[in-house]
């Protein structure tokens, strides 16, 4: 039988990600050593009062049952979380759970979208935050984010024409690949530009809790109109290390969560209970570990930034998130080809930029899951590699 799959997924290519992948089985099997540093998944242990949850209200029968909905305590929990994390009071229909941020930025366009509408997308840019857009049959135009502006985007850079078809624009601080923070000015214009344009904000705040150097990890949704105009994507996966219980929050303006809702009532039957009383274990509990958790990260990253500058690499230095974004070499040309080569040299496997968009072309990320020893032995090995003098 031949099977054509969707036209549409004719968009979507493994590229670069199934080469390193076959490279690193390729090394592996040679009896190689291989320092995955791809991959966001955080290699620290769920904490204990998490995982005794899980466990606890998985011995109960009647939590193998369909959800269908959010309990009330897990609601309550995200707005006791938000009222003493952020200072923002929520009401019950002001939240909702998605199955992890990936899905929910995805299915925030399916929900809002029409043909003819525009998504503004930075670039670089998450890929999901592009899935969204597409599968919602929306243009997408991308607002590049530099580095010589802190990787900030320009509003005054956007075409009042694009700006004027816009259904919604993403943006995402603390912000992954580029490391980026955004100071609190930046809300203030963004909240003024959606303003006139009638634009929906949709806010990725994944990495609130990974923030660097003394510098406050907020929320969106702490400035004056911010509800009024849009929603943010709360994650636990890296905060709370939940990463594959796919445990998220959509938050802020009630259209938008009931467009949402209405999207997933039609496949879905809720969270699943035991991982319901996980998050609320993780909002309602002790957050003592999670800031000791980002001490940990910063740690690792200051090693991996002071190592790398050491041996002749003038990497950027990290603001937030649990990666490292740095320039290639200038000897090389691509990001794909430095990656490619870093990993045949040295069995260090990191990301190349351009997977992010056009204006990643010329970076790499490093995520940062090992720890602080195996970190200075990758930095020995790229040395002795000649890699950066090459």
């Amino acid at each position: 039988m031949n099977v054509e799959p969707s036209k549409r997924l004719a968009h979507f290519q493994t590229g670069i990600f199934a080469a390193l992948d076959a490279k690193k089985d390729e090394l592996i099997k040679e009896g190689k050593k291989v320092y995955n540093l791809s991959v966001g998944t955080p290699d620290f242990p769920v904490f204990g009062h998490i995982q005794e949850a899980l466990i606890n209200a998985a011995k109960d029968p009647d939590n193998f049952h369909y959800a269908l909905k959010d309990l009330p305590e897990l609601t309550a929990a995200v707005q006791g979380y938000y009222k003493k994390r952020f200072g923002v009071e929520l009401s019950a229909d002001e939240i909702t759970s998605v199955n992890g941020s990936q899905e929910g930025i995805a299915h925030i366009g399916m929900a809002l979208c029409n043909e003819g509408d525009v998504v503004l997308l930075p670039n670089p840019g998450y890929p999901v935050f592009e899935v969204g857009a597409y599968f919602g049959y929306a243009e997408q135009y991308f607002y590049d984010l530099k580095e010589e502006n802190q990787f900030i985007p320009r509003f005054d850079d956007i075409p009042e024409e694009i700006a004027r078809r816009a259904k919604y624009i993403m943006v995402s601080y603390p912000y992954n690949p580029v490391c980026a923070v955004a100071p609190r000015t930046f809300y203030k214009e963004l909240i003024a530009f959606a303003k006139k344009y009638n634009i929906i904000i949709v806010h990725d705040n994944a990495y609130s809790d990974i923030i660097y150097d003394g510098v406050y990890g907020g929320s969106f949704l702490e400035f004056p109109e911010a509800k009024e105009l849009g929603v943010e994507l709360f994650s636990l996966s890296k905060s709370f290390n939940l990463t594959g219980a796919r445990v998220s929050f959509l938050i802020g303006n009630k259209d938008v969560i009931n467009a949402v809702k209405l999207l997933r009532s039609q496949y879905d039957f809720g969270m699943f209970l035991p991982t319901q009383h996980a998050a609320i274990a993780a909002l309602t509990g002790p957050l003592d570990g999670v800031k000791a958790q980002c001490l940990k990260y910063q740690e690792r990253r200051d090693v991996l930034y002071n190592g790398l500058r050491e041996i002749g690499w003038d990497v950027r230095k990290s603001e937030g998130t649990m990666f490292a974004w740095a320039k290639i070499p200038p000897n090389f040309n691509t990001s794909q080809e430095f990656c490619l080569e870093l990993i045949e040299r040295t069995g260090v496997i990191c990301t190349p930029g351009d997977a992010f968009g056009s204006m990643g072309e010329g970076y790499v990320r490093f995520a940062l899951v090992l720890p602080v020893e195996t970190l200075r032995e990758i930095i020995d090995v790229i040395d002795k590699s000649g890699i950066i003098r090459h």
